[in-house]
């Protein structure tokens, strides 16, 4: 393969007859910083560079905040076609096959309106056993949408949690319009990879969007795959970003990541707390604990994927009786968060917890049991956005009647 980034020929536009718009920050929501590729593309970033600089070269967060969980493509046109000129990265593990092909949704005027994938781009196998890494690189392709209606509407195109997706050009058959702000409340959300979207899907079909959409927000999904671990960093992150609604769905990688112990962990989440308040001091705030996940109710972690007949199920490692020393287990960290959050909303009101199990519980595994033993599907994704709409959204809710940000 050569090094020329143009799009594939096999994929090249039916008609020559496009206007061609550059993709630029004034198009995209749900990043929080770009970067302009050596390739000439734009790279949507869900943690700034300072943030990114300070994981220490972490390969999870790298991948993670990279993958545009919860970023859209946002304009006005009265196009009937829509083409995204985009190079994906594709990451996926040797002896596991290979992931499907990231959805790219399109919605008019907020309404879900098509699904495509994208071919070509690069592709990333890791050896999990050896720790090395193959990458295989490939063309740019055009991500098509056709029969669009011809009056002028808003179009978006949510790009996917599964892929790193290199923006270039939109190809049109009518000119393209930015979207100006329309006044409703942004939503940051921070969270592991079930708030990034594992398993739902797509991007639009998270449970975050799916109760952004109840809510009536504009989301800005900072659910980082493996990676929600009380970073310094990522609180940081939070503290700068503008919000009028801030949520925390904290414990699961602190439990599978087996990342610290309860000494430590109550002391890290006050910390990732009060700087989350420096910067918004009185924004409504949401702590979420995690889901039901049977596997480390009462085991603590780590926890390691466990990989047969190419399926991929996830194991805790750890022992029951170490608790007692101070290891970590689902339960054991819903108790000290709902505890932390008793003490410190006596004098900050607007501070919440929501136990994860409202979302997924008992009654719902027994139902939509979670097929890797971690994640839910995409059914039980969409159970948990309609509850944590009515839930937070719903009158009474700790984000009912909340406009703008802070």
């Amino acid at each position: 393969m050569d090094d020329s980034y143009g799009p594939d020929p096999a994929t090249a536009p039916p008609s020559a007859h496009r206007i061609t718009t550059p993709v630029t920050g004034d198009l995209l929501r749900g990043a929080l910083d770009l970067e302009r590729t050596a390739r000439g593309g734009l790279l949507p970033h869900r943690l700034p560079a300072r943030a990114r600089a300070q994981s220490g070269g972490d390969e999870q967060v790298a991948q993670a905040e990279s993958q545009p969980a919860g970023v859209r493509v946002v304009f006005r046109t009265r196009a009937t076609a829509v083409e995204l000129e985009v190079l994906r990265t594709v990451v996926g593990y040797r002896g596991v096959p290979a992931p499907p092909d990231g959805a790219y949704d399109l919605h008019v005027d907020g309404e879900p309106a098509g699904r495509a994938t994208a071919s070509g781009g690069d592709r990333v196998t890791v050896d999990l056993a050896e720790g090395g890494r193959e990458t295989v690189r490939g063309p740019v392709c055009l991500v098509r949408f056709d029969g669009l209606p011809g009056r002028e509407k808003t179009v978006e195109i949510w790009l996917p949690y599964t892929e790193t997706a290199e923006l270039f050009t939109l190809r049109t058959d009518a000119p393209v319009a930015a979207v100006e702000p329309d006044g409703r409340g942004v939503w940051l959300h921070h969270g592991s990879s079930i708030s990034h979207g594992a398993a739902a899907d797509s991007s639009a079909t998270a449970w975050p969007a799916l109760a952004a959409a109840v809510g009536g927000v504009e989301l800005v999904n900072l659910g980082l795959g493996g990676s929600a671990l009380l970073d310094p960093f990522t609180a940081r992150t939070l503290r700068d970003a503008p919000a009028g609604l801030i949520s925390v769905k904290l414990g699961i990688n602190v439990v599978n990541r087996d990342l610290m112990r309860l000494r430590a962990f109550g002391p890290a989440v006050h910390g990732f707390l009060d700087t989350i308040r420096e910067g918004h001091p009185t924004t409504p705030l949401l702590v979420i604990s995690p889901i039901l996940c049977p596997a480390q109710e009462e085991t603590p972690g780590p926890a390691a994927p466990d990989i047969r007949d190419g399926r991929v199920e996830f194991t805790a490692l750890g022992d029951p009786a170490e608790t007692a020393l101070g290891k970590l287990t689902l339960r054991v960290v819903r108790e000290e968060l709902a505890r932390i959050v008793a003490e410190r909303a006596a004098e900050d009101p607007a501070l919440h917890y929501l136990d994860g199990r409202v979302l997924y519980g008992e009654a719902d595994f027994a139902e939509l049991p979670l097929p890797d033993r971690l994640h839910p599907d995409a059914a039980a994704h969409r159970r948990m956005g309609e509850r944590f709409g009515a839930y937070a959204f719903g009158p009474g809710g700790p984000f009912a009647g909340v406009e703008g940000g802070s």
